[in-house]
């Protein structure tokens, strides 16, 4: 993507460059993955048993597992990497159990929907033309390092992608033994089934309203909730009661303008709550969609 800078009444293009060694693009993410993925770093160059090094160990909000794996020349196969990292990770989960507990990680860890994250300037005709084993949710981000150190990140346009899966990683721990389902993947249903016809309904124009934002929304059900995305970045999750929906708002404590006090703010007192953000609303009636959707716009707003 080409970046310009306004002067005044001037645009001027700001130029991509390489970073310099001492400063790769593993150390910035490490330092900066709350900021830049939401995820909590756990660990660098991760040993496992079969020799191989996890480039970044960490986990996310939700409690799932995050490998993340960076691509630093043009023939290393980061997707199959993650996928080899992501199978010994699932058959040594008290390892991974015990770096949460030597971090004070208190979140309650989420096996069923572990995460492999790709990151790279760019990606080849040969990593995105996999064969066709089976779907495992692969995260595939690009970054550019531009002048006067800006950083421009974007995930893929697509979330699945088909992956091929090396022989060792398919193998059998012991012969009787079946392989592991890798990840679970939920439904709106899963979701939607929790609330009355009146809720569903409600939902159902909330929904279009929120992928009305912008084309590049993405809808992603998670396990507790279901999330709404721009450039990878959750901007509203929306949980699901019998009466009621309540939404999570990604916007930080003291940002938020709320003229008709409709949000909880969870830092006063600080408690914990599913989502992402400081920031809750509620809703069970139709005639404060056009309120809450503004709530939803400004967080939104803040996130793309």
């Amino acid at each position: 993507m080409a970046l310009f800078k306004i002067e005044n009444s001037t645009v001027r293009k700001i130029t991509a460059k390489d970073l310099d060694l001492e400063k790769n693009i593993q150390i910035i993410f490490e330092n900066n993955l709350e900021e830049l993925l939401g995820i909590t770093f756990l660990a660098h160059e991760y040993s496992t048993s079969f020799g191989g090094r996890i480039d970044s160990l960490g986990i996310d909000k939700d409690g799932n597992p995050c490998i993340i794996e960076y691509k630093k020349g043009q023939n290393d196969n980061v997707i199959n990497q993650g996928l080899s990292y992501l199978y010994w990770l699932l058959d040594h989960r008290a390892d991974f159990e015990k770096i949460c507990s030597s971090k004070n990680i208190s979140i309650e860890i989420d096996w069923e929907s572990p995460r492999v994250i790709c990151i790279a300037e760019s990606y080849n005709k040969f990593d995105l033309d996999a064969v066709n084993i089976f779907t495992i949710n692969v995260e595939l981000w690009r970054y550019r390092i531009y002048d006067e150190n800006i950083l421009y990140l974007e995930q893929e346009n697509f979330n699945k992608i088909k992956v091929p899966i090396i022989h060792n990683i398919i193998k059998k721990n012991h012969q009787n033994e079946e392989r592991p389902n890798v990840q679970k993947h939920y439904s709106i249903e899963h979701h939607t089934d929790k609330s009355n016809e009146e809720i569903k309904s409600l939902f159902s124009i909330l929904r279009e309203n929120i992928i009305l934002i912008d084309e590049e929304v993405k809808e992603d059900p998670k396990k507790l909730y279901l999330a709404y995305k721009i450039n990878g970045t959750n901007f509203a999750d929306i949980i699901f009661y019998k009466n009621e929906l309540r939404i999570t708002l990604n916007i930080k404590s003291g940002n938020i303008n709320d003229p008709n006090s409709k949000t909880t703010d969870f830092t006063k007192p600080k408690k914990g709550h599913w989502g992402n953000g400081d920031y809750e609303v509620k809703i069970d009636d139709k005639k404060d969609l056009d309120y809450v959707m503004s709530l939803i716009k400004q967080s939104y707003d803040l996130n793309k």
